[in-house]
C-alpha cells in the first residue's frame, strides 16, 4: 500500500479536523448546552424556542461534518467557513469577550484552508457539488499560500487562548482549580502569556520542532474541560487541524517558516 505524499497528509489533516469541528459542535446542540441560549437571544429568539431549535441545528452541523467524512465536497466546506464565522460571532455578539470569535479561528480556518488546498474559491457549479481530490498535489505557489493562511490562522487561536487565559476567563479557572492549581488566577496569567509568545512564533518563525510541542501542548490542554470533556476535544478538532497541517507543510519546505513575508515561489521549487 503507497504511503501518503505531504500534501495528502496536508489535506486529509485538514478534512478530519473540519469534521471534528461540526460533529463535536452538533453534539451541543443535541444535548442542549445552555449557553447556547445566549447565541439563539442574538436574533431575540427566546429560551423556550431556542431549546426546540438546538436539536435540529446540531443535526445539521453533525450531518455536514460526516459528510466532511465519506463524500467531501467544496460546496459544504464553503459552508462551513461561512458557519464556523457566524457561530464564532456570536460569541462577542451576546456579550463574550472578542478573543472568543479569535480563539475559534480553527472552526473557519480549517474549511478555508482546505478550500484554497482544492483549487481556491473560483469554481463552477458542478465544482461546488463534485467530491474533493484525495491525489492532491500541490504547486509551490499553492502551497506558500496554503501555509501563509494556516500561519494566521494558527497565530489568531493560539493569541486567542492566551487572551481568555489573560482575563481569566472564568472557564479555564474552572479548569486549573480542578487539576489541583492552588492559584488558577496565576496559572491562567503564565499559561496566558506562553501562549501569545507561542501565537507570535508561528505567524513570524514557525519552526518545526517546536510547533510540534505547540500541537501537543493545543491536543493535551483542551482535555481539561471540567464538564463535556470529551465533546469540548472534538469540537476544537479545527484548531489541531490547523497547527498539525501547518507542521506538515513546514516540514516538507522549512523556506516557508521564514519570517514574513515569505520567499518568493520560485525559491520553493525544489520542494
Amino acid at each position: 500500500m503507497r504511503s501518503l505524499t505531504t500534501d495528502q497528509k496536508i489535506y486529509f489533516t485538514l478534512r478530519l479536523a473540519v469534521a471534528m469541528c461540526f460533529i463535536g459542535h452538533g453534539a451541543f446542540g443535541i444535548i442542549t448546552k445552555q449557553i447556547w441560549c445566549n447565541y439563539f437571544a442574538v436574533f431575540g429568539i427566546g429560551k423556550d424556542m431556542a431549546y426546540i431549535l438546538m436539536r435540529p441545528v446540531g443535526a445539521i452541523d453533525i450531518l455536514m461534518g460526516i459528510s466532511m467524512l465519506v463524500y467531501p465536497t467544496r460546496a459544504v466546506a464553503g459552508w462551513l467557513v461561512i458557519w464556523g464565522l457566524i457561530t464564532a460571532s456570536l460569541r462577542p455578539l451576546s456579550g463574550e469577550p472578542f478573543a472568543e470569535f479569535i480563539e475559534r479561528a480553527g472552526n473557519y480556518g480549517a474549511p478555508f484552508a482546505l478550500l484554497l488546498l482544492q483549487g481556491g474559491f473560483k469554481m463552477n457549479f458542478k465544482q461546488l457539488f463534485a467530491r474533493m481530490d484525495d491525489h492532491v498535489e500541490l504547486d509551490p505557489a499553492t502551497l506558500t499560500k496554503v501555509t501563509a493562511y494556516l500561519r494566521a490562522f494558527g497565530f489568531l487561536l493560539l493569541i486567542g487562548h492566551g487572551w481568555l487565559n489573560l482575563v481569566q476567563k472564568q472557564g479555564l479557572l474552572n479548569q486549573y482549580h480542578a487539576l489541583g492549581f492552588a492559584d488558577a488566577a496565576q496559572t491562567a496569567q503564565a499559561v496566558g502569556l506562553l501562549e501569545v509568545l507561542a501565537a507570535i512564533m508561528v505567524l513570524i518563525r514557525p519552526f518545526k520542532n517546536i510547533l510540534l510541542v505547540f500541537i501537543i501542548w493545543k491536543i493535551t490542554s483542551e482535555l481539561f474541560y471540567p464538564k463535556y470533556e470529551m465533546f469540548e476535544w472534538i469540537e476544537r478538532g479545527g484548531s489541531y487541524g490547523v497547527l498539525l497541517a501547518l507542521w506538515f507543510a513546514v516540514k516538507k519546505a522549512p523556506a516557508l517558516s521564514m519570517l514574513w513575508p515569505f520567499k518568493q515561489t520560485s525559491d520553493l521549487k525544489a520542494y
